[in-house]
């Protein structure tokens, strides 16, 4: 079995692209050199790791394999180079992070801000997944940090604790549910439902919850974001379930009313995953202590 890091970063870049041409490119290949280079990587291992079709590749289950272990070899690398930079390890680098719909859209944008603000050789790749992606990401190493809510199953990672969502109901005014102060989950489902895209770990996370408690039509309607569904909350398409963060400030540019959840689960601890915070590069390291700072300065 031989390969070197250039074929291993090429095989990740097509299949992070799901196409060896634009993987090549990623690679500074020509695309002859890297179908050359696939072609041997799997003759050294003995195995087919991509189908090709004529509009791009998808990895085989061999190639699904060698992507786990070649995103935690390159990562490991990653580590390396940036113990040796020196006493000033947190000002540069690369940070990985999987994070739920709520961190992506709501409050990391204004965290990286500041972050990044000071410290302009680090890099940060952030990626909104679901929770069960995130936690398999940070066992594997596939990610540095990832950041959930809820309660999961922290065996095997470190669990750093740094704020409070909350879920509240959002209604149109005039609604039948707009003079309660609190409603219980199960009341609502009388009621056509509106919520975020596919995809979304709050979507996926009320559609348990609805199949649950028998809801049994579709959404009325799926959108890309909580500003999206607060306009068609207001616009009378239907009521929603969203952060409290989010909910409060559209309330104040929209005709909408926010309604309390009876539920236990409608408030859930926030947690930044890892598996090793000693052993993440400084950078991370970095990145997990402006989380809990923010936190404790005012992330709702």
């Amino acid at each position: 079995m031989h390969f070197d890091f250039t074929d291993i970063r090429l095989f990740v870049h097509i299949a992070e692209t799901g196409n060896l041409t634009q993987g090549a490119a990623r690679t500074f290949l020509s695309a002859p050199a890297a179908s050359a280079r696939i072609r041997a990587l799997e003759a050294s291992l003995n195995a087919q790791l991509l189908y090709r079709g004529n509009k791009g590749v998808s990895l085989t289950q061999s190639g699904e394999t060698l992507l786990r272990h070649a995103q935690i070899i390159l990562r490991q690398v990653d580590y390396l180079r940036d113990d040796f930079t020196g006493p000033n390890s947190d000002t540069s680098g690369h940070v990985r992070i999987f994070a739920n719909t709520t961190a992506v859209t709501e409050f990391m944008p204004e965290v990286l801000a500041e972050f990044l603000a000071s410290r302009p050789g680090v890099t940060v790749d952030l990626q909104e997944r679901l929770t069960q992606d995130i936690v398999r990401a940070i066992h594997d190493g596939t990610a540095d940090l990832g950041i959930v809510s809820g309660e999961i199953d922290q065996t095997g990672l470190e669990a750093i604790r740094f704020s409070t969502d909350r879920l509240l109901l959002a209604v149109p005014l005039g609604h039948d549910l707009a003079n309660c102060k609190h409603v219980a989950f199960a009341d609502t489902l009388k009621y056509e439902h509106i919520g975020l895209h596919e995809g979304s770990t709050l979507l996926a996370f009320l559609r348990g919850l609805m199949e649950k408690n028998g809801y049994e039509r579709a959404l009325r309607v799926k959108l890309r974001s909580f500003e999206a569904m607060c306009r068609m909350i207001e616009a009378g398409v239907g009521i929603g379930i969203l952060p409290e963060s989010a909910a409060r400030r559209h309330m104040r540019t929209m005709q909408i009313t926010l309604v309390g959840i009876d539920d236990g689960w409608a408030i859930r601890e926030r947690f930044v995953l890892v598996r090793s915070l000693e052993a993440l590069p400084g950078a991370g390291r970095a990145l997990v202590e402006e989380l809990v700072q923010n936190a404790a300065g005012g992330i709702k």
